[in-house]
């Protein structure tokens, strides 16, 4: 049986949801310095991980070791599930996450993520071969079934804890579903009743008042934020600091929210490069803008500019405003 998760490796709490093309390491960090009980690597496919296609691997090495980081992986073989867990493991992961809640099409296509829902014999033989694998706590994260017809995600727990999974996360939506409609969040109360382990209620959740009636409809022990931390990297924290009585967190303003922007962008350039790293900033950049409701003008230039210092130069203004600026 594979060790139970510590309360120290989800205090507090909640966590950051993994997000394909959002939450690389620079963005992990980050979230990490305002405060997260933890925070999930990118999906790695574990086939591709295994046949080292370039940069797949690259993606569960940097970060591996950080304390409070799982590495999820996905797969559709308990094989190559297996030696991919062991090799996470030797390369620091701490705690290893099973993906089986993706909907992407690809994904699904592959016969992995939420596409597992549909056998959840084969689901429990990639849960039992990464537990059989290694020595560190294995978790699981789906969704509530494959369609409204099929919630068998209480099933799946059950299962899922007798093979040894130490905690699970529950997205509030079927895989027919993708991320229409809202989540549900009184659906995950039935897994919650079903395992004794620690559930985390997902989807949906964007800050203290939704993290607090999805407790309160779920009975989950913790919260896991997605979309909701885009452009504002402290919403972990301050959800944990109101619901968990953690430490506030120092929300920024003013000039330091142009040197966080800036400290951002930065790690982003320095981590893929000046090229790649330009265009992978552009997303959270421009939230970072939305919230500050940037000129448009302003933020085509920035989202646009190829020159790195053109985009320092220009936060100020972007973030602040020209009056509060020259003020």
């Amino acid at each position: 049986m594979t060790p139970s998760v510590p309360d120290t490796l989800i205090s507090p709490p909640v966590l950051l949801a993994p997000l394909a093309g959002i939450t690389d390491l620079p963005f992990r960090s980050l979230v990490s310095q305002f405060g997260a009980g933890r925070v999930v690597s990118e999906m790695i496919a574990s086939g591709e991980f295994l046949t080292d296609r370039p940069g797949t691997r690259e993606k569960a090495e940097l970060g591996a070791g950080i304390a409070n980081t799982s590495v999820q992986l996905a797969g559709r073989t308990p094989e190559a599930m297996a030696e991919a867990a062991r090799m996470v493991e030797g390369m620091g992961a701490q705690v290893i996450d099973i993906n089986m809640g993706c909907p992407a099409k690809k994904v699904v296509g592959g016969y992995s993520g939420s596409a597992l829902l549909r056998d959840l014999d084969h689901a429990c033989r990639l849960i039992e071969a990464v537990i059989g694998a290694v020595r560190v706590p294995v978790t699981l994260k789906t969704r509530l079934g494959w369609d409204d017809a099929s919630h068998n995600a209480a099933e799946l727990a059950q299962r899922a804890e007798s093979l040894g999974i130490a905690m699970i996360v529950i997205h509030g939506r079927t895989r027919c579903q993708f991320y229409k409609g809202k989540a549900d969040w009184r659906a995950i109360r039935a897994i919650k009743e079903a395992v004794s382990i620690s559930v985390i209620a997902n989807g949906d959740i964007v800050d203290t008042a939704s993290a607090r009636t999805a407790l309160a409809q779920s009975g989950a022990d913790g919260v896991m934020v997605g979309r909701g931390a885009q452009g504002r990297p402290w919403v972990l924290a301050q959800i944990a600091a109101d619901l968990f009585g953690t430490k506030a967190p120092l929300i920024p303003t003013g000039m330091r929210l142009v040197d966080m922007v800036a400290g951002h962008y930065d790690a982003m350039l320095s981590f893929y490069g000046t090229e790649l790293g330009n265009r992978v900033a552009r997303k959270h950049l421009g939230w970072y803008m939305d919230d500050a409701a940037t000129a448009s003008s302003l933020r085509k230039s920035i989202l646009t500019a190829k020159d790195p210092d053109y985009v320092f130069d220009a936060l100020p203004e972007a973030l602040l405003g020209t009056e509060r600026c020259a003020a």
